[in-house]
C-alpha cells in the first residue's frame, strides 16, 4: 500500500511527465475551473485529499450519526423514495383527477400545487384574486372544495405534502377536517405542510403577516400536531425557492439551515422539548445541474444538521439529529427552447437526488418553461423516476459514491463553507435579525447576477439557449385552463354562504380573533372555522385584523 507521501511523489510526477506536456500541444478548456459554488475544482483528486479524514466521525454508517451516507440503514434497498409529481391546476375536480391518473401511474405520494389566491389568503372573489384563480395550482377556499380536491383518495394510506406558507395553518386543518369526515383518525394521515415563511420573505414573497406572528402560526401548528396528528411533518424548511431565487449550493445549505435553526429556537421558546417535535422537521432542496456538487450538497447538509441538532439544541433522540428532505428539479433551469433537452436536465438532476439520498422526489415536465404540464409530460416526468428506480440500478447500494476523492473533499468544502455562513449569521443575532438587515437578499441578489453574467457573456453554456440554438419554434401540446373557472368559483362561494349558518359563522370567527389576540394555540380554532364552512379568506382577514401584514422595507 503507498503511503501519502508516496502518493504526493508520484502525482508530482505524473504532472511533470504527464501532463505538462499535453498542456503545451492542447490547453485545458478554460483557466479556471469551479463549481456554481465558486468553490474551485483541482484537475484531479487523490487520497492526499482525504488524508486528514476520520471516517467514523465524518462519514460513517447509514442510519447512524452523522448520517452522512443517509438517514435509514437500508436506505433504497429497503423501499424507493416517495416519487411524488407536485400537481394542481385549475378546480379542485380537475385537480383530483390529476391525482387519480398519476397514483394509476405509479406515482406513490400527493403533491399539491396551490394557486396564488390560496397562497396569499384570498377567495376567488376577492379583487386580489383576478386573473389568478387556479393558474399556477388549485383554487382552494373552503371545506366544499378540499372535499372535492380528495375525493376518492386514500387518506390513511398515501402521503400529502402541500406547498402551502402563509396560509398552511388553514390548508391543515381543511385536510383534517376531510378525514374527520371521511372517519379516518388523525394518527392515520401522514403528510406535509411546507409551513416555511421564513424563505418567503428571503427569495419567494407569498408572505401576509409580520415575522413574529407568523412564527407563532408555525410553533403552534408544531405543538398541535406533535399531540394530535403524530405521522405528519409540521414544517419542509426548504432550500428549494432561494436556490430559485439565486442562490449558489453553498448559500441553499447554509441560509435553509439558518431558517431551521430559527424555527427550533422559536419552537423551545415556547415551551415545547426539542426531543418531541424535530423529527417531524423536513427538509425540502432543489437539485440543480452541477451532478457532482449537488450529491456533495445533500451529504454536507445531512451532516451538518445533525451536528446542530446534536450539539447546538442538545437532543438526545437520533431522530432528532436526520435531516429527511423532499428534492424538487430545479424549475429554473427548464428552457423554454429545445423544451425535450428538459428531460436530460431533470433525469441527471433526479439521479444527484437519489445518489445524494433523498426521501421524496419530484421531477419536472419538459412543458413547465411554456404551460403547466400536459398528462403525456408529467408521465415522462414520473416514467423517469420509475427508470432510475427499477432500470438503473443505483438504489441498490447506499451511498454508492462514497469514498470519491472528489466527492468527499466537496462535501467537506460545502460543509466548511455553509458553517462559515451560519456563523456569520449568529454574529448578527441569527435568521431574524439577518433579515431584517437584507443579507440573504443582498447574497441571493449578488449569486444570481453573476449567474446571469455568466450565461449572457457565454462563460456559462445553457444548451439551445446561447450554444447550439436553433431557430424552431417549440411545438408541444400545451394544457389550457377552463376561463370561466374564477366565475364559477365565486357560484360556489356564495352557495356555501347561504346555507351555513351564518351566526355561528361570526361567532367562530370572533373566538378565532379573541384567541390570536392572547395565547391559546391557533390550530384548533381554525379547525372549528372550517367545519363550519368559514372561508380561507374570511379566516386570513380576520388574523390580519389582529397581526397586521408584512411590508419589505
Amino acid at each position: 500500500m503507498s503511503t501519502s507521501g508516496e502518493i504526493t511523489s508520484k502525482r508530482e510526477q505524473w504532472e511533470e511527465q504527464s501532463v505538462k506536456p499535453v498542456l503545451k500541444k492542447s490547453p485545458e478548456r478554460k483557466a479556471n475551473f469551479q463549481t456554481n459554488s465558486g468553490l474551485a475544482l483541482k484537475r484531479l483528486y487523490t487520497p492526499e485529499d482525504l488524508q486528514n479524514q476520520d471516517y467514523e466521525k465524518e462519514l460513517g454508517y447509514p442510519g447512524q450519526y452523522p448520517f452522512t451516507r443517509g438517514v435509514q440503514s437500508t436506505m433504497y434497498r429497503g423501499r424507493f423514495w416517495t416519487m411524488r409529481q407536485y400537481a394542481g391546476f385549475g378546480s379542485a375536480e380537475e385537480s383530483n383527477n390529476r391525482y387519480h391518473y398519476l397514483l394509476g401511474q405509479g406515482q406513490t405520494g400527493l403533491s399539491v400545487a396551490f394557486d396564488l389566491p390560496t397562497q396569499m389568503g384570498y377567495d376567488a372573489d376577492h379583487s386580489m384574486s383576478d386573473g389568478e384563480v387556479g393558474k399556477v395550482g388549485v383554487s382552494i377556499c373552503s371545506l366544499d372544495d378540499m372535499e372535492v380536491l380528495l375525493k376518492g383518495l386514500p387518506l390513511d394510506k398515501i402521503t400529502t405534502s402541500m406547498t402551502i406558507n402563509s396560509t398552511a395553518s388553514v390548508l391543515l386543518a381543511l385536510y383534517i377536517a376531510v378525514a374527520k369526515k371521511n372517519g379516518v383518525p388523525l394518527s392515520k394521515i401522514g403528510g406535509t405542510v411546507q409551513n416555511d415563511i421564513l424563505k418567503e420573505y428571503v427569495a419567494r414573497g407569498t408572505y401576509i403577516y409580520p415575522s413574529r406572528p407568523s412564527m407563532r402560526l408555525i410553533t403552534d401548528m408544531i405543538a398541535f400536531c406533535t399531540n394530535e396528528v403524530p405521522n405528519w411533518n409540521t414544517i419542509s424548511i426548504s432550500g428549494y425557492h432561494i436556490r430559485e431565487a439565486g442562490s449558489t449550493a453553498v448559500q441553499e445549505v447554509a441560509f435553509t439551515l439558518a431558517n431551521g435553526i430559527a424555527y427550533v429556537e422559536a419552537a423551545i421558546a415556547s415551551g415545547q422539548d426539542v426531543d418531541k417535535f424535530a423529527s417531524r422537521l423536513s427538509f425540502f432542496f432543489n437539485a440543480h445541474n452541477e451532478f457532482l456538487e449537488e450529491v456533495a450538497k445533500f451529504r454536507a447538509a445531512r451532516r451538518l444538521w445533525a451536528k446542530i441538532m446534536r450539539n447546538r439544541f442538545k437532543a438526545q433522540n437520533p431522530q432528532s439529529w436526520m435531516l429527511r428532505f423532499h428534492t424538487q428539479t430545479a424549475g429554473s433551469m427548464l428552457t423554454a427552447q429545445q423544451p425535450e433537452n428538459n428531460i436530460v436536465r431533470v433525469t441527471l438532476q433526479a439521479l444527484a437526488s437519489v445518489l445524494g439520498g433523498t426521501q421524496s422526489l419530484h421531477t419536472n415536465s419538459m412543458d413547465e418553461a411554456l404551460a403547466l404540464p400536459t398528462e403525456k409530460a408529467v408521465r415522462i416526468a414520473l416514467r423517469t423516476q420509475q427508470i432510475l428506480a427499477y432500470e438503473s440500478g443505483v438504489a441498490d447500494t447506499i451511498d454508492p459514491l462514497a469514498g470519491s476523492y472528489m466527492v468527499e473533499a466537496l462535501t467537506d468544502e460545502i460543509e466548511q463553507k455553509a458553517q462559515e455562513y451560519l456563523d456569520k449569521i449568529d454574529e448578527m443575532g441569527g435568521t431574524l435579525k439577518a433579515l431584517d438587515r437584507g443579507f440573504f437578499h443582498n447574497e441571493i441578489e449578488d449569486a444570481a447576477y453573476r449567474w446571469q453574467e455568466e450565461v449572457e457573456t457565454g462563460q456559462r453554456i445553457i444548451v439551445g439557449v446561447n450554444k447550439f440554438a436553433t431557430d424552431e419554434t417549440a411545438t408541444v401540446d400545451r394544457l389550457k385552463l377552463n376561463p370561466a373557472l374564477r366565475a364559477e368559483q365565486i357560484v360556489r362561494l356564495n352557495a356555501l354562504k347561504a346555507r351555513r349558518n351564518s351566526e355561528v359563522a361570526t361567532a367562530k370567527l370572533e373566538a378565532l380573533k379573541t384567541a390570536a389576540e392572547g395565547t391559546d394555540n391557533l390550530m384548533p380554532y381554525i379547525i372549528d372555522c372550517v367545519e363550519n364552512l368559514i372561508t380561507l379568506g374570511e379566516i386570513c382577514n380576520t388574523l390580519r385584523g389582529v397581526f397586521g401584514v408584512y411590508r419589505p422595507s
